[in-house]
């Protein structure tokens, strides 16, 4: 029989794994069967280490499983971890970035409150401007119209004394004398214009 062969029997056999009896060479595996064969109590000291071995192999795949679902928790949390972790200094970031934000309108608040205030001082003083403007306007309309009844008064009395001189030349004109009669005519003209 070959190895291979001898440690099929004694895995049918007797329960044990060939990863147990690989380290057995082929003559150590006959030996085991003859002993096997002949001591009962080897068999059964055999038997509990091939149940306990059974055991531990269950055990292990047991715990092999379960570090398997250990470590995939581990790298999905750690995975979780990087990720928050970047959300974190994206927020940091953003949050520094709004506080900038925040400072830079506030000093534009305050340059737009100054210039408010600059704009309702000059307001109010325009609106100052604009009332001595219609006070203004409305004393040269009262002086406009004291000049238009003034200028009525001295055309009205401009003509009185023109007809008064046309009354007077006429009366002049009828005496002989020619050159005070031509002297009178050229005030007359002059004085009509």
């Amino acid at each position: 029989m070959t190895k291979d062969d001898l440690q099929n029997v004694l895995k049918e056999q007797f329960g044990i794994n060939k990863n147990i009896s690989q380290r057995l060479s082929r003559e150590e595996c006959e030996r085991l069967l003859s002993l096997l064969d002949q001591e009962p109590s080897a068999v059964k000291l055999v038997a509990s280490y091939a149940d306990k071995n059974s055991k531990l192999g269950r055990d292990n795949a047991t715990y092999g499983r379960a570090r398997q679902q250990v470590e995939r928790k581990f790298e999905a949390l750690q995975s979780e971890y990087l990720q928050l972790e970047r959300s974190v200094e994206s927020i940091e970031s953003a949050k520094a970035e709004l506080a900038s934000k925040k400072e830079f309108l506030e000093a534009e608040q305050r340059a737009l409150e100054a210039e408010v205030q600059g704009l309702s001082s000059k307001n109010q003083s325009l609106a100052s401007q604009v009332q001595t403007l219609m006070t203004q306007a409305d004393e040269l309309t009262v002086a406009n119209t004291q000049l238009k009844n003034e200028n009525k008064d001295l055309k009205n009395i401009v003509d009185q004394i023109r007809l008064r001189l046309a009354k007077d030349t006429k009366a002049l004109l009828q005496y002989e004398d020619s050159e005070l009669r031509k002297a009178v005519i050229r005030v007359f003209r002059w004085t009509l214009g």
